[in-house]
């Protein structure tokens, strides 16, 4: 693709990235929808539409808005997770995905780890506790009865966000054992089956795999009950894996000690339950929230679209459309 506008047109439905959409208004032909629903689609976005820019972990491209657009060859997905596109789907009608990895590794580590510090040192409590005037009030906050010192951490999801979570506790002098489907090859931390069998063995556990059908709930109260009192649990990756009714009630009767999350089943809604809780921290889905890494995200959405109408391959396409290869033109 030469600096030309290019006459395809690609389909921006709901909300996007500021970035992509100038971007993408500047590179090709685009088009938008109020949200992501077939039935705002014209006859001639039907007929023109060949690529998608969406957020991909909220805006539902499923089945039915595949399928209403029949020349559709690429869905260009903004996040790591793109649990709201039928990627499957697309695959089998040899429609590429992309995903956004890598470039939010380092942010979304950094962000776990400060989490778990907060979570553990109780830092948002204490720095509320002095903006209340009580440092001088009442005098020094109370000694914190966690420290990160001699934690084991159990990460849950030993992908790219999970190693770089790893390397970065494990130069704090912590242990680290993981849980993954199968064990990664060459890896020296120590390898759990199954998720309650490392619960078990643990007393710091870090969620970081995607959501979807196979990972919905697998933290619930059998996994609190095998962390123990002493456990911390720690949320980045999606709030759809966690049974947030069993975390608050593990939470509340001392099943695990505390819990720091960053995203939520049903966002931008937190349960009332956790909000209520002294003992879990909460932030607004924030851990690659900074304007260099949503850029590096924005621009790789483009970067994405502009390979494949020019190259003619994408640059991160995901697992299950990895497969696909560009049709002649």
């Amino acid at each position: 693709m030469n600096d030309e506008k290019s006459p395809v047109t690609i389909l921006v439905p709901g909300w996007m990235h500021e970035r992509s959409v100038q971007r993408i208004d500047a590179a090709f032909r685009m088009v938008r929808t109020e949200r992501v629903d077939p039935a705002l689609l014209t006859s001639e976005m039907k007929r023109d539409v060949r690529g998608i820019a969406a957020m991909g972990f909220r805006e539902p491209v499923d089945a039915a808005l595949i399928d209403a657009l029949p020349n559709l060859e690429i869905i260009a997905s903004f996040g790591v997770g793109y649990d709201a596109v039928d990627a499957r789907h697309a695959g089998g009608k040899g429609i590429v995905v992309t995903n956004t990895p890598d470039v939010l590794t380092e942010e979304v580590a950094d962000t776990a780890v400060g989490l778990l510090i907060n979570t553990v040192r109780e830092l948002p409590r204490a720095e509320a506790y002095l903006r209340a005037g009580r440092w001088e009030r009442d005098g020094n906050y109370p000694l914190t009865p966690m420290t990160l010192r001699g934690r084991h951490v159990g990460i849950y999801g030993m992908g790219r966000i999970g190693m770089a979570i790893a390397k970065r506790l494990e130069a704090f002098g912590l242990a680290i054992a993981y849980h993954n489907r199968r064990p990664v090859e060459r890896l020296g931390y120590a390898y759990h089956a199954s998720l309650e069998d490392m619960a078990r063995a643990v007393d710091t556990l870090i969620c970081v795999v995607p959501g979807g059908a196979a990972t919905e709930k697998t933290v619930n109260a059998a996994i609190f009950r095998a962390l123990g009192p002493d456990g911390v649990f720690i949320n980045i990756g999606r709030g759809s894996t966690v049974d947030e009714e069993a975390l608050a009630s593990a939470l509340r009767d001392g099943t695990i000690r505390a819990a720091g999350l960053d995203v939520f089943a049903n966002e931008p809604r937190v349960p009332q339950a956790l909000i209520d809780l002294p003992n879990a921290v909460l932030l607004p889905h924030v851990a690659s929230a900074s304007v260099h890494t949503r850029n590096a995200m924005a621009d790789l959405v483009v970067d994405n679209l502009i390979s494949w109408f020019s190259a003619r391959k994408p640059m991160t396409p995901v697992a299950e459309t990895a497969h696909i290869l560009a049709k002649t033109t």
